[in-house]
């Protein structure tokens, strides 16, 4: 049986359709009919050679770029956007607040992502599906939604060329604007573009996206990922990214050690939080614990088990959420209250941002509510056991390296530089989640 759910597609892009479009469009786009003399910026990144825990963005001793000139001019080419009208509504208008409780997850109002949209049927039940040149791909937006191209340098040096050609053979990396924000700077990393990858991972882009993360050097500007079947729509390789000036419930959540990798990269439980997850830190460099995860995506994505993926602390932490909550929509097991809040509990959501669309569920938001939403999407204790068991069994078998033996089990509270006052906050038990 085919399991499908109807949801309103977030429209990422301005001149996102529903039905095919034909070519030859001539209106500045990403294809072969715009593509001849375009230029856009380019930020070439220095690849990291340090030990992740003491990783900071580089630049050479000759660059004027500051440490956190990604940062700025990610920033800088939003708001320029934001000026000119591109965004399809205000995200600094929106209402947000801290839910009381001892987990600070975060509420935001958003009427305007869903607005003059009809609901769309999505296939929940196939994380790995072929790309469609026919459906809404990033190749359609228009080059005024593209900030910037990224991408490693050919020096191993910090670059910044504010008119460089676009070569689609090289088939470069770009950062897109989401017209429909949740916060602010929310944009969109594509990695290869002109490949036109279906969402999926694999080693290269991952490792991309934890570059950025880095290059930012911003503990509060976070990168998420959503797999088919854990609500990403757009089957065109993306990671999303946005600033938020609080941490994230997630990140301040205890763990327990489960094991460590021959890279030195450490993969533990996540304890006392609605959804069920593991978390990866540490490594001996960036591309061990870049690889450590993509690996364990790739497990996931050819057991054809929906995931989402939290990059936090500056690419230091990465939290990994197996999830069933598409699954149980399909087959009718969530209730309908739920269902009419049309969350769709997807990486910001799971990572605790709330972003609901009806002010009644704003007004009326709380822990309660959160967790009872969230602990839909997770899987059971059990089913999350076996998970983690194809994952090491994936890894010890590729060329990341042996996983090492189990060591003991530890309890511990893993939080970034920036999050060092909210340990005391997450201390304590919560009711017993729903197994799946």
């Amino acid at each position: 049986m085919m399991l499908r759910i109807k949801r309103v597609p977030t429209v990422v892009s301005n001149y996102q359709r529903e039905e095919a479009e034909e070519g030859g469009c001539g209106r500045n786009c990403l294809r072969s009919c715009c593509l001849p003399g375009a230029k856009l910026p380019l930020y070439a990144f220095k690849k990291a050679s340090k030990p992740v825990s003491e990783q900071s963005p580089l630049v050479s001793d000759d660059s004027e770029l500051g440490i956190d000139f990604l940062d700025s001019l990610v920033l800088g080419e939003w708001e320029e956007r934001m000026q000119r009208g591109l965004f399809r509504y205000d995200v600094t208008a929106c209402e947000t607040k801290v839910i009381p409780g001892k987990y600070g997850f975060i509420a935001q109002l958003n009427e305007g992502r869903h607005l003059k949209k009809r609901p769309t049927e999505f296939r929940v039940d196939k994380v790995l599906q072929p790309f469609d040149e026919s459906k809404f791909n990033f190749t359609k937006v228009g080059q005024e939604e593209v900030l910037f191209q990224f991408g490693a340098s050919e020096d191993n040096d910090v670059h910044f060329i504010p008119y460089a050609p676009i070569d689609v053979d090289a088939s470069p990396s770009v950062v897109a604007i989401n017209v429909s924000p949740i916060e602010y700077g929310h944009v969109l990393l594509i990695p290869r573009i002109f490949e036109c990858l279906p969402q999926r991972i694999d080693r290269e882009s991952f490792l991309l996206a934890l570059h950025m993360a880095e290059e930012a050097g911003n503990p509060y500007f976070r990168l998420g990922y959503n797999s088919l079947g854990a609500f990403a729509t757009i089957n065109h390789l993306h990671f999303q990214a946005y600033y938020l000036a609080t941490p994230f419930p997630i990140e301040r959540a205890p763990s327990k050690k489960i094991t460590t990798t021959s890279g030195g990269v450490k993969i533990s439980y996540i304890l006392n939080y609605p959804v069920r997850g593991l978390v990866f830190e540490g490594g001996d460099g960036l591309k061990d614990l870049s690889d450590v995860v993509s690996d364990a995506c790739i497990c996931l994505q050819e057991n054809n088990i929906p995931y989402n993926v939290l990059i936090a602390d500056s690419g230091k932490r990465v939290f990994l959420f197996p999830q069933c909550y598409a699954e149980k929509q399909a087959l009718g097991e969530v209730s309908p209250e739920l269902l009419d809040t049309q969350v769709n509990p997807a990486v910001w959501e799971i990572s605790g941002h709330m972003v609901l669309k009806r002010r009644e569920d704003y007004e009326g938001a709380s822990e309660e509510n959160a967790w009872r939403l969230l602990a839909e999407v997770s899987l059971s204790e059990e089913r999350l056991e076996e998970v983690k068991e194809l994952i090491l069994q994936a890894m010890s078998s590729c060329c990341v390296g042996e996983v090492a033996a189990m060591a003991p089990a530890e309890e511990s509270v893993s939080s970034g530089p920036a999050h060092e006052d909210a340990d005391e906050s997450i201390k304590g038990s919560h009711p017993a989640m729903v197994p799946v």
